[in-house]
């Protein structure tokens, strides 16, 4: 058993490029696997390996310039969700693309998963999804409002084209973990939206808290590594990822004539050409040879489903 650790924290990092090797090299000592995102706003990421390990890496994370309150969400998997660890150098820790945006000067209200039910089921207030169109797909919130958004990034853009459906309403933000949420609330005050709240800790705490006949979610909770879904008390789910689109489906998915393992699903079969089809499967011709050969390919995905 895996424990998986998703975290996030905005705090200002004058050379984030420094923090890199020493990462890397605890992780690598505690068997550590998985993403972290360095930027001068602060540090994102999910990463999975043993609770001692899990138990040091954070050590080292706190002890960072203006992390000693940081935050964190821990949960399991029974195989190892990632296939290798990284830390990556990037210019925002979840990308927005907007200037001045800060979460550390103002966000919105925190809303505890425990009082989360009752703030959305008032008439005055709108409850919007930020994730992505195939998150929200899979599960959301009873009456939320999808923006429909291929990224994070389109956001600005949507609510500029449908803020007048907001009028003298409060608004209510929710996302995977949180982190999404510490930016549009902020770019949302920025717009002069007097009353902006956001679920603290994102939708994996309200399912690890809400007990599940309390719940008004409704679906599974897309998750950034080889678990794909969670559920209440953050339980896996039963989906699987097409490992061309990187979309989750079910498992009846691929019974259907549009699915091809690593080449193409129901959901991406119109979106490529046949020269990236092609592309597609000599990739996993080249993984499977790997395989073979009793080695892992570079492009191999830590979950196959085959």
């Amino acid at each position: 058993m895996f424990t998986v650790c998703a975290l996030y924290h905005f705090t200002r990092f004058d050379d984030p490029a420094s923090l890199r090797e020493p990462l890397l090299a605890v992780c690598r000592d505690n068997a550590i696997t998985g993403t972290l995102l360095l930027a001068k706003e602060g540090i994102n990421g999910t990463v999975a390996g043993p609770e001692a390990g899990i138990n040091a890496l954070l050590t080292h994370l706190r002890a960072l310039p203006g992390c000693a309150d940081l935050e964190w969400k821990l949960s399991t998997a029974r195989d190892r969700p990632f296939a290798r660890m990284k830390v990556r150098l990037k210019k925002e820790i979840v990308t927005m693309g907007v200037p001045d945006v800060d979460p550390r000067a103002k966000v919105g209200h925190y809303v505890q998963p425990a009082d989360w039910n009752e703030l959305i089921k008032s008439p005055d207030v709108a409850v919007i999804d930020t994730r992505n169109d195939y998150e929200v797909a899979i599960g959301t919130f009873e009456g939320a409002v999808d923006p429909k958004t291929d990224s994070f990034r389109e956001f600005p853009e949507w609510w500029e084209k449908n803020k007048d459906r907001f009028h003298n309403k409060r608004i209510a933000m929710f996302c995977t973990g949180g982190i999404r949420c510490e930016k549009s609330t902020n770019y949302l005050i920025s717009q002069g939206v007097d009353e902006v709240y956001h679920l603290k800790g994102g939708i994996l705490k309200y399912l690890e808290e809400v007990p599940a006949e309390q719940s008004t979610w409704q679906g599974e909770c897309f998750v950034f590594d080889g678990r794909v879904s969670v559920g209440h008390g953050l339980k896996e789910g039963p989906h699987l990822l097409c490992h061309a689109c990187r979309r989750p489906i079910l498992p009846d998915d691929k019974k259907r004539p549009e699915y091809e393992h690593g080449v193409s699903c129901h959901l991406c079969i119109n979106e490529t050409s046949d020269e990236d089809k092609a592309r597609f499967r000599e990739r996993q011709k080249q993984i499977r040879l790997a395989e073979a050969r009793g080695e892992r390919h570079l492009h191999a995905d830590v979950v196959d489903e085959t």
